[in-house]
């Protein structure tokens, strides 16, 4: 039979092509999501070629959202993070998660008394540690509320989920001319002084490309916290650099080369610093007469008169726990949906917490959004909430 014979040869032939021709294993490659392309690249010298070429061109940002409630032995977000990470086709090489504290290390109810074991926010957070690739640095953060975009597309209608079981992990892959990286100073017993070399070290002062720097508060309950805090905030209050966050309940990760863990009960301030001069940003404060629809779209519309590019941005919201349905009688999900009418395709992150960092502020040149006649802002409040938008540089 001859059929036979023909079957084979035009395997051979495809064989050929796929051992030889990089434009068409590129091609094929291209469809992989990351996991089965590093797979394909111990295939042979060329598609591991192919494969890196292919990474080195996804400079996206992905994102994993954890909004159904999981079984009770993991958080939803252990659960969405396994799943996902077969399918995302960037390779995370900074990941930023943050998941509501009550689940997250909370007690579990369940109907058979047998099942209420407590969730250990340590293992939580090395189970999804254990998931990441081990060279990307992990900033992992809880607290009592989340803002979400759902997966699949970046105008999806971001959720503000003020209880109940959420999280979420942004994954920024390598991107060219931006440089991401964690940071963490805990408060020393011994010293009231805050060492501020310390901030060279960290890459917070002597960088010309530091763009952003979103900083987390931990543990503010504690005496001398909101000093620490200041200490912390100050020095780093320039107009050309944006500062947005807030106080979260605490700190689950932070992996990198630097960072030490922590004694339980100290407070301090960890965070992610942006830098690279194709970085621009902008960020608002919805203080506390902003109570309605119209006072948080007019807030929308000073974020956007700051006309940052929309495509490869990400917007992050910080809010009072004080705030949302509670503060808008009842209305949910006020300030998210306002966001997104005024910024259909951008991705909104966030979370509620026990106070918020940032003001009004533009870095695109030096363009500030209120005239701040040299006193230095105010960065932190109570009750308010912070809206910010940064962008990553144009993608090819």
């Amino acid at each position: 039979g001859r059929g036979g014979g023909g079957a084979m040869e035009s395997a051979a032939k495809g064989g050929y092509v796929l051992a030889n021709l990089a434009e068409v294993v590129e091609r094929v490659l291209g469809f992989l999501p990351t996991k089965a392309l590093l797979r394909a690249a111990c295939v042979c010298r060329l598609w591991r070629e192919c494969a890196r070429r292919t990474l080195r061109t996804r400079q996206r940002i992905a994102w994993v959202s954890a909004l159904e409630p999981g079984p009770a032995e993991n958080h939803a977000l252990v659960r969405a993070l396994a799943r996902e990470l077969e399918k995302v086709h960037v390779l995370p090489q900074t990941v930023l998660y943050i998941a509501d504290a009550e689940t997250f290390s909370g007690h579990e109810e369940c109907h058979e008394q047998k099942k209420a074991r407590k969730r250990n926010s340590k293992e939580t957070a090395l189970t999804l540690e254990k998931l990441l690739p081990k060279r990307c640095q992990i900033l992992g953060l809880v607290t009592p509320g989340i803002v979400v975009t759902p997966m699949g597309s970046s105008s999806n209608q971001p959720q503000e989920i003020e209880e109940g079981e959420a999280g979420f992990a942004l994954l920024f892959p390598k991107i060219d001319g931006v440089k991401i990286h964690t940071f963490h100073f805990s408060k020393d017993t011994k010293n009231r002084v805050f060492d501020e070399s310390k901030f060279a070290e960290a890459g917070l002062k002597n960088n010309p490309d530091l763009r952003v720097v979103l900083l987390f508060g931990y543990n503010s309950w504690k005496t001398g916290a909101t000093r620490f805090l200041h200490q912390i905030v100050n020095p780093l209050n320039e107009k050309s650099i944006i500062l947005a966050g807030g106080q979260v309940e605490s700190f689950t990760s932070l992996t990198s080369e630097n960072n030490h863990a922590q004694p339980g009960d100290a407070c301090g301030v960890v965070g992610l610093a942006f830098s690279g001069p194709q970085i621009q940003s902008a960020t608002v404060l919805l203080d506390q007469d902003v109570a309605d629809e119209r006072t948080a779209e007019a807030a929308m519309q000073r974020l956007k008169a700051a006309n940052i590019p929309e495509h490869n941005t990400i917007g992050f919201m910080f809010a009072c726990v004080g705030r949302g349905y509670r503060h808008y009688k009842t209305k949910r999900n006020m300030e998210a949906d306002a966001f997104r009418k005024f910024f259909p395709n951008v991705p909104l992150f966030g979370f509620f917490g026990h106070g918020e960092i940032g003001c009004d502020r533009i870095v695109t040149g030096n363009f500030v959004l209120r005239e701040c006649n040299d006193i230095k802002d105010d960065l932190l409040h109570g009750y308010t909430t912070v809206m910010t938008l940064i962008h990553l540089g144009s993608t090819k």
